[in-house]
């Protein structure tokens, strides 16, 4: 919004001082960013910027954490693992996280406040909490060390991002679609194929992102729960700065962030297509 011509002196003060205040916090948490990714083209194993990377000589510069990545056996092993598991638990999570949400879009259902809380308890529960509980919970059923143990904790923690991105979704819902279409004759099934889901899928699929990405930077749930086998992306990054400090690290979060930016712009594209879906302006 551009500043007014009638505004006074102390309005324009405040137009720049507030632009210059959102400057210095976006600065601040990106802040580790900025410097992360440049650290992880140095040539050296140190994480610090040489002076050749200081003067921008080609020389600082190199890709041997890259290649050092992609040629270790255990780091593409975390790889496939956080890829799997996160997969299997989207999944999981999605249909869960919709259905509870269609559950409690409807008039008819009691106690939605409290329903809703307790499907939403895990983002606010601490996650140490959870995690122990877990732990103690899929031992006794064998479930601890494998990855259907791993898959379902996950899943748990992301279906509360699909319920709550599928209910926003729902709430600008014309209801009368769906009695028009039983009207026509069509089955729950139909009702729900062809006239519920094609309106709600950007929020499907924005809650289906939330919980892949839940999955793919959780920890703490594989720390207690997860073997030798279920090791994961975040559990090889602890390790390796517990045991072995390589800029190899920072070569995997550079890859992570890349990756996050863009399940972060997708979820802006579909953000702005449900708001056309719904009749309303993107902002």
């Amino acid at each position: 919004m551009a500043l007014p011509s009638y505004a006074g002196k102390l309005e324009r003060f405040w137009y720049y001082a507030f632009r210059f205040l959102c400057c210095l916090v976006f600065f601040f948490l990106i802040a580790p960013i900025l410097i992360m990714v440049p650290l992880s083209f140095n040539a050296q194993p140190y994480f610090t910027f040489t002076t050749e990377m200081l003067t921008l000589n080609p020389e600082g510069f190199s890709l041997r954490w890259y290649e050092q990545l992609f040629s270790s056996s255990q780091w593409m092993r975390s790889i496939r693992n956080s890829v799997f598991i996160g997969i299997f638990s989207t999944l999981i999570a999605t249909t869960l996280g919709t259905l509870a949400a269609l559950g409690l879009s409807r008039s008819e259902m009691p106690y939605k406040g409290l329903i809703m809380g307790l499907l939403i308890s895990p983002m606010i529960v601490p996650l140490i909490i959870s995690a122990a509980g877990m732990f103690f919970f899929y031992s006794s059923i064998n479930l601890a060390g494998t990855f259907p143990g791993v898959i379902l904790a996950h899943a748990v923690l992301g279906t509360p991002f699909v319920v709550i991105t599928v209910t926003a979704t729902l709430v600008g819902f014309d209801n009368s679609l769906t009695k028009a279409a039983a009207n026509l004759g069509a089955d729950p099934i139909t009702i729900f194929r062809r006239v519920q889901m094609p309106l709600i899928l950007p929020g499907v699929i924005s809650g289906a992102l939330f919980a892949f990405i839940t999955s793919f930077d959780e920890i703490v749930i594989v720390l207690f729960l997860a073997g030798v086998e279920q090791r994961t992306i975040p559990r090889e990054m602890w390790s390796g700065i517990r045991e072995q400090i390589s800029p190899t690290i920072l070569a995997v979060a550079s890859l992570l962030v890349a990756i996050s930016i863009a399940l972060l712009t997708t979820l802006e594209l579909l953000r702005r297509r449900s708001e056309r879906l719904r009749g309303l302006t993107p902002g």
